[in-house]
């Protein structure tokens, strides 16, 4: 369909190496855009560009945390090799650990803190000039249902993902001006690494399943879709949303 690609465009996606931000990069070329893919292990993220080349795609891996502010030069010499320009940025890493509050260690909260809201921070704030340059570009951040309600992942995460959604709300009329939108994908429990302690137990999967409407948990290629259609001129007029993708949990009352 004329325009339902993403052809001319370079997209930098963190946490690239594996669950959605994997879908999300494999969606993207599917569509013909250019990709910047980072994550901390190298081995993986040299793997996929390997791959990804191998099939004929531009593809640029850079191995760094996003939570280390001394990695970020890497990030912006291979934009800045790529003439300067970023149509797209996809903040998707993130992690967690989930406790009690009192449990946990003061190095585990800020550490859930550092990497899912000050290294997002920061990559926006990098990548910002290379974004304006665009002329047109698109912002998603990867949220969660957890920032909007209570879903027993731990009160760092939750509010740390409460924390991006605000983010994206304030940046879109801020950056407006320079034609940058910036939205907001949330998910519900998606097939990933990261939800494995959840979905690995029994009972607790069935308690989500419970509470799920479409008696499901997400592929990470369904989230993906939603972050694709961000990135399109296709969604020119959309900016500071959260798109919700979690099967219909959050409609589901009695």
């Amino acid at each position: 369909m004329e325009n339902w690609n993403l052809k001319g465009k370079l997209a930098l996606i963190t946490g690239a190496s594996k669950g959605i931000g994997k879908a999300i990069s494999e969606e993207f070329l599917s569509l013909g855009a250019s990709l910047i893919i980072v994550a901390r292990t190298e081995k993986d993220i040299r793997s996929l560009e390997k791959k990804w080349k191998s099939e004929g795609h531009n593809v640029h891996a850079v191995a760094c945390d996003v939570s280390d502010r001394n990695e970020l030069e890497l990030i912006k010499e291979i934009i800045e090799q790529e003439g300067g320009k970023l149509d797209i940025l996809v903040n998707n890493v993130g992690t967690n650990i989930r406790k009690k509050l009192h449990e946990y260690e003061e190095e585990e909260y800020e550490n859930i803190f550092k990497i899912n809201m000050f290294g997002l921070l920061d990559m926006m704030r990098l990548c910002f000039p290379y974004l304006k340059n665009s002329k047109n570009a698109s912002v998603i951040n990867l949220g969660s249902v957890a920032g909007m309600v209570d879903v027993k992942s731990g009160a760092p995460y939750g509010a740390s993902k409460a924390a991006v959604l605000q983010l994206a709300r304030n940046l879109a009329p801020e950056w407006a001006e320079y034609n940058i939108r910036v939205n907001t994908v949330s998910p519900w429990y998606t097939d990933t690494p990261l939800a494995a302690p959840v979905l690995n137990d029994p009972e607790k999967l069935s308690h989500v399943l419970s509470r799920t409407p479409l008696g499901r948990v997400a592929q990470p290629s369904e989230i993906a879709n939603a972050v694709a259609f961000l990135a399109m001129d296709k969604a020119s007029y959309i900016t500071g949303q959260n798109i919700i993708v979690d099967g219909g949990y959050l409609a589901k009352g009695l």
